[in-house]
């Protein structure tokens, strides 16, 4: 990838940022706080990794939501039936490519990733299921509220889906030929916690 697509989608995380941060400043306290209450209460055991997965997830369905019910008028156009006609507008590697193209198969990674992990599921078709009914509600609820619906948009988003499958299958793939130390909860913590660190820094010192 170009420096240039570099950029663009750096852009592209930014604008989504931008739009979502104050959202999930507010969704990460409160998740948190009433979570750490219920297992304060409950004497349930706190696995970190487990924890922080499952808060990414909240608040990725949540960012999801305000992406993709975003009112901006301005960035409307036609509803689109036809595969492939918006898809061949954009030229390889422009901001518009980045945003529209990329951007609609990156959003939709974590959904597919998460919704196979937590569903426990190992038949790609199953996979590709929900991952379809998931995009066909949001398209199909974007037209009800005066957006548009955009057929591409479906394909893409099952595309990022099903990578985002792949990539659960090839973790829990790698997972059971790993030693039992780097299957720890002592492992797995300090995993997250640098991820989590590397994230913040980027948003912080972009």
């Amino acid at each position: 990838m170009t420096d240039q697509m570099w950029r663009s989608l750096d852009n592209t995380l930014a604008d989504v940022l931008e739009m979502t941060w104050p959202m999930i400043l507010i969704s990460v306290v409160l998740l948190s706080s009433l979570r750490l209450s219920y297992l304060l209460k409950s004497k349930e055991p706190f696995v970190l990794h487990k924890e922080l997965l499952t808060l990414f997830f909240v608040i990725y369905i949540l960012c999801l939501f305000q992406v993709v019910t975003f009112q901006d008028v301005s960035n409307f156009g036609t509803n689109n039936f036809t595969p492939f006609k918006e898809i061949s507008r954009y030229t390889f590697g422009s901001r518009l490519f980045i945003k529209n193209i990329i951007g609609n198969m990156l959003m939709f990674v974590p959904y597919g990733f998460f919704v196979s992990y937590y569903g426990k599921i190992t038949d790609w078709k199953h996979s590709f299921c929900m991952v379809l009914i998931a995009s066909l509600v949001i398209e199909s609820t974007q037209l009800a509220i005066g957006r548009v619906f955009d057929v591409d948009d479906i394909l893409l988003n099952v595309i990022g889906g099903m990578i985002g499958y792949l990539i659960y299958k090839s973790l829990d793939k790698i997972g059971n030929l790993c030693p039992k130390v780097l299957k720890s909860s002592l492992f797995l913590d300090i995993l997250t916690i640098a991820c989590f660190l590397m994230f913040s820094a980027y948003i912080i010192w972009r």
